[in-house]
């Protein structure tokens, strides 16, 4: 065993061994779902005209504590902070990815772009929590942003982007728990005048972690995972019969455009988000047969938070998907990525000159597009031929000193056990010809 190893609430991406008798006894790697479901985020994603973007690792941490801030546990228990210098301003690995895209949007002059500004980024976001099953404290999201609209309509279209991920990915039984949450101001009005007299008037039944939420944040008492509190709440006054009308019209256009195009939702009036640039929309996804914790991430709109960061009052609405979570989701029922792409052809040397020839062949097949190796060292067929087989290879194609003289190769089909030999010019049309074929 190293001595080095891995941090705490990190993990290895590593792709199969292909090597006999050790592959993933689970299947197919995480590696390969990774690539899969990378490639899926970024092919929905463009569908929808969303464009890619790369946002710090890290920021100033005076932006998450001002666009994440009002005493939440990301703030408080949860970032890595840190100073590169005794002198220099703190930084903090970013436990979220919308703060960046609204600096990103105010510090590159975004307003002045044709609008909405529609974004996506995948990559790692670090959060100083206990690990646990599917949960690591440097862990990957798929996020979308739409900054610019107000109409439901971009809600709507966020929210469509999300399910034909998720679809894509073969995932069946998909619904999303949806809510408004209103206009900040109709919200700040039912929390001090409605919600917080209610749940003071019950505090000495709340946990511990819950009377701390009241007290800092009492929206966030409606997030509590404590059975006593949750039972609490199902008495409790909701936000829905407080929000302005507005939001009720903008909440109920919405719906209209869930209805019409098939997307299967159901009202939570309990769903809310707990810092005051939330605004109107909030939802999560769910997909059934995955047991009691279905949601697979959740999202809404942030009409507050670029005003909060300086800017000028400018609307937004996105998600965020773990891909981790993802992965586990995948794995549990039984959806598999795509097989990984083998090599078509190994081609086999015995010597210098033909191995000089080798490497040729591989480049010219490469820039075919069609995958092509060689072995590195080894001048013996039998071990050369193993490779082959174990590569995953179609063909195996094999140069010796005489078919480098006739500028040929024998070509074994290492899956119909047929061989001939085929002129290497235009070796690239007969490849394609028998793959074609298949």
């Amino acid at each position: 065993m190293a001595d080095y190893q891995r941090p705490t609430g990190t993990q290895d991406i590593l792709p199969e061994p292909r090597i006999p008798g050790h592959q993933d006894p689970g299947g197919a790697s995480d590696a390969a779902y990774w690539r899969w479901i990378e490639d899926t985020a970024r092919e929905v994603a463009a569908r929808y005209g969303y464009r890619p973007v790369e946002l710090p690792a890290y920021e100033h941490t005076e932006l998450f504590a001002r666009g994440v801030g009002a005493g939440p546990d990301i703030v408080e228990k949860e970032m890595f902070t840190f100073r590169p210098r005794p002198t220099s301003d703190a930084l903090t690995l970013r436990p979220e990815f919308t703060a960046g895209f609204a600096r990103a949007y105010l510090q590159n002059g975004m307003g002045s772009w044709p609008q909405p500004v529609k974004l996506y980024t995948i990559g790692p976001v670090f959060r100083y929590e206990r690990p646990q099953a599917n949960r690591y404290r440097q862990h990957s999201q798929f996020n979308c942003e739409c900054i610019g609209e107000s109409d439901p309509l971009a809600d709507f279209e966020i929210m469509s982007l999300l399910w034909d991920y998720f679809s894509a990915l073969g995932m069946k039984g998909l619904r999303f728990q949806l809510n408004s949450i209103g206009a900040p101001a109709a919200r700040k009005a039912y929390v001090s005048d409605v919600l917080v007299p209610w749940l003071q008037a019950r505090s000495a039944d709340l946990p511990e972690i819950d009377r701390e939420r009241l007290a800092k944040n009492p929206l966030r008492v409606f997030d509590s995972k404590e059975e006593r509190t949750r039972a609490m709440l199902e008495d409790a006054p909701l936000l829905a019969d407080h929000i302005d009308a507005a939001s009720s019209e903008h909440f109920a256009t919405l719906r209209t455009y869930l209805d019409d195009n098939g997307l299967a939702y159901a009202v939570d009036p309990r769903l809310v988000r707990g810092l005051d640039y939330y605004a109107r929309t909030v939802f999560e996804i769910h997909v059934e047969g995955i047991g009691a914790q279905s949601a697979l991430c959740g999202g809404g709109r942030y009409d507050g938070l670029i005003e909060l960061l300086g800017g000028q009052p400018t609307p937004g609405v996105g998600f965020g998907a773990g891909i981790e979570r993802a992965i586990a989701v995948l794995r549990g029922m039984d959806i598999a990525p795509p097989g990984l792409r083998d090599p078509e052809v190994f081609a086999v040397y015995f010597d210098e000159p033909t191995k000089r020839a080798a490497v040729g062949l591989c480049a010219r097949l490469r820039a075919a597009g069609i995958g092509a190796q060689c072995d590195y060292g080894s001048k013996n067929l039998r071990k050369q031929m193993k490779a082959a087989f174990r590569s995953g290879a179609r063909f195996a194609m094999i140069i010796g000193e005489t078919e480098l003289a006739a500028g040929t190769a024998m070509v074994k089909d290492l899956v119909a056990g047929e061989q001939g030999e085929v002129a290497l010019d235009g070796i690239e049309a007969h490849v394609r010809t028998v793959l074609g074929a298949v």
